[in-house]
């Protein structure tokens, strides 16, 4: 089991026509290093096995991994009704709409409304026992709340520390050390912990079963460094956190989908954990970048 990224279409040889790509947005950083991480063997070898939305082709009764260049909302509406178990989403504050599309910052209005979209494919998309974890920083915790009640059961707010603390330019008082995760269900009937809840099993109803000693949503031994064995890079989050997640809602060879999928970090966890995982990101270099450490991991 495991991602092929290799197809029929021939390695092609380095050159900068063939990446090409619009101005203002070069694939190189300096002209000998093309992407941190990235080398001119790994171009030649990932380039050419780019997928899009429109090379998915999957049903319910045929479903398979992969990484393709999307943004989420569009990579989401491409899957099959009720096919996947678990979304793990961390959802970008400046989202670029469309891999053509280009353009200003969006106002919160706009914002609220792009992340309604691709919530509401989320709900499609997951199974009837399906489960999403939410990413957010407190300044939208509020709003993805409100959004994610407007579609699923909302199950718990999990707080974590996060290592990066962030100061606005305009606060004068408290640095923000703490990050959320919303986890909610499609119903009130999913698996957590490898234990139905919701279920009634000789008419005992489950829901009060999956209790555990030590478990609570404030995750404090998890803060954001990198503990783990995954290379640090751009998006990832603590390994410990990711799998702590994967543990919880889903089972070996089960559907994880992360839209937003950034360097891949959260796929090289779902593979090293036998899930099947499906990747969505916009940008072309994170792409390649997800491509080979999934591929190597």
């Amino acid at each position: 089991m495991g991602i092929n990224f290799m197809n029929p279409k021939p390695v092609i040889n380095f050159s900068m026509a063939a990446l090409e790509k619009e101005p203002g947005s070069p694939l190189f950083t300096t002209p000998l290093e093309p992407y941190r991480g990235l080398t001119i063997a790994d171009l030649n070898r990932y380039l050419p096995a780019i997928q899009r939305v429109e090379d998915m082709k999957m049903t319910r009764e045929r479903m398979h991994e992969g990484l393709y260049l999307a943004d989420g909302k569009e990579g989401l509406a491409g899957l099959p009704t009720e096919s996947i178990d678990l979304i793990i989403a961390d959802p970008p504050e400046n989202p670029v709409q469309g891999t053509e599309q280009r353009g200003g910052t969006l106002t919160l209005q706009q914002y609220y409304y792009w992340n309604k979209s691709w919530l509401e494919e989320s709900y499609r998309v997951l199974k009837p026992t399906g489960a999403i974890y939410l990413l957010c920083e407190w300044r939208f915790s509020g709003m993805y709340q409100a959004l994610l009640n407007d579609f699923f059961q909302v199950q718990t707010r999990i707080t974590w520390r996060c290592g990066r603390k962030t100061k606005s330019p305009k606060t004068v008082t408290w640095a923000n050390a703490l990050a959320d995760i919303w986890f909610a269900t499609k119903s009130h009937e999913f698996m957590f912990n490898k234990k139905p809840v919701g279920h009634k099993i000789e008419g005992k109803n489950t829901t009060e079963a999956t209790d555990k000693e030590g478990m609570t949503n404030f995750w404090a031994d998890i803060i954001d460094l990198q503990a783990g064995a995954i290379e640090k890079m751009e998006g990832d989050k603590p390994e410990q956190l990711i799998q702590r997640i994967l543990e919880a809602s889903s089972f070996k060879l089960n559907w994880v989908v992360d839209p937003f999928m950034r360097s891949g970090g959260v796929g090289i966890l779902a593979k090293k954990s036998g899930r099947r995982f499906i990747g969505f990101e916009i940008n072309q270099d994170r792409l390649l970048m997800a491509m080979k450490r999934i591929d190597q991991a």
